[in-house]
């Protein structure tokens, strides 16, 4: 079983893998990247808040919807926990470079 190599040259990537799924945009500032990913992590921890809330009060009895709200909740915020010690091992990092 040999693989001939005019085979393997005749078979073209498909399209989607070349072109990237998202497109940057210049007038996208890091600093409202930031802001947009902060107010989803905050609202990600309302929509908890308030379902766990409604959970109490007996308004709604889906105890896996408000666990999997929760659990969404904890995943964000952890991230962001994550990222931020990141950018200040990074700032950190770039205080230290001598110039």
């Amino acid at each position: 079983m040999s693989i001939q190599l005019n085979m393997l040259q005749s078979i073209q990537p498909q399209q989607s893998f070349l072109k990237p799924t998202t497109e940057a945009t210049s007038n996208t500032s890091f600093a409202d990247t930031l802001k947009g990913a902060l107010n989803e992590v905050n609202q990600a921890q309302l929509a908890s808040e308030q379902k766990t809330e409604m959970l109490v009060n007996g308004e709604i009895d889906d105890l896996h919807d408000v666990m999997i709200t929760s659990q969404k909740a904890s995943v964000s915020l952890n991230l962001a926990v994550q990222v931020q010690g990141k950018v200040i091992d990074a700032y950190n990092e770039m205080m230290r470079m001598q110039i």
